[in-house]
């Protein structure tokens, strides 16, 4: 069986030679943030004659913060409530602060945090206007802020399947759950409640394999969808040793399917 498992290999294979791309059985992508836009573009192009896992659409639809939560909603899957205007409309800006009371502001596109900002009053949001006046991106996207406990639920799934689940909690004074922004990771066990929710979530977003970003909201008593992730991290060697004891797993999962999408093919 032929394939690649990253898009750094996307001209030559291991042994140097080169490899005709289209005659691949399956292209496998995995360099989590690291694709550059040529290798995005050929990922793109790859999708229309290959096999690929993920597919080009769902992966190009985790990336975008806006798309994600506009397909959840589309399928019964509560998120946080969100909205998108123009940079310029610093009018409609007031009106959501003054709705919702506190937003986020999140770049459509990123991870681990990064460009997260949370805008509790007028003042926070006159002194991010400068900020969001030199990004080249015209488009905002904004939540409403949702009451939780600073911690939250990221369930792995794989081919429809529950593989894990694991806590993240924030540092102190933050309100910010992921690890690249201080965040740690603790052991939690899973409801049946929010293993079908992130099922469904990976589903509608037409993942193959997702990670799926779990809070629950306060205000309202139940779980919502924070973030469906295409490309969910493994647990490294200190997590490993904490318990999280799900890569064997999960990498059995993803060779079952990579053998069933080839035989089919």
């Amino acid at each position: 069986m032929e394939y690649l498992r990253d898009l750094e290999s996307i001209c030559t294979s291991d042994s140097g030679e080169a490899v005709k791309m289209e005659e691949l059985d399956l292209f496998f992508s995995y360099n989590a943030r690291q694709q550059t836009k040529y290798q995005t573009y050929l990922y793109q192009t790859l999708n229309n004659v290959v096999p690929c896992m993920n597919s080009y659409e769902s992966f190009a639809l985790t990336e975008d913060k806006f798309h994600t939560s506009f397909v959840l909603r589309r399928h019964g899957i509560l998120s946080a409530d969100f909205q998108v205007c123009h940079r310029d409309d610093t009018q409609e800006l007031q009106n959501l602060l003054q709705r919702w009371g506190k937003m986020i502001y999140k770049p459509v596109s990123g991870w681990g945090g990064a460009g997260l900002t949370k805008i509790e009053n007028e003042e926070s949001l006159d002194m991010l206007l400068p900020f969001i006046n030199k990004l080249s991106d015209r488009v905002l996207y904004l939540e409403k802020f949702v009451t939780y406990d600073n911690t939250d639920c990221r369930v792995d799934i794989v081919d429809g399947q529950f593989v894990a689940c694991y806590g993240r909690k924030a540092k102190k004074g933050s309100w910010k759950t992921n690890v690249t922004s201080g965040g740690s990771v603790f052991l939690r066990e899973p409801s049946d409640e929010i293993v079908d929710l992130a099922i469904r979530a990976a589903k509608a977003c037409g993942t193959d394999i997702a990670g799926v970003d779990i809070i629950y909201d306060e205000e309202r008593g139940e779980p919502l969808v924070l973030e469906v992730n295409g490309i969910p991290a493994f647990a490294t060697p200190e997590q490993e040793k904490m318990g999280l004891n799900f890569n064997d797993k999960k990498i059995d999962l993803i060779v079952e399917m990579i053998d069933r999408k080839t035989q089919k093919a």
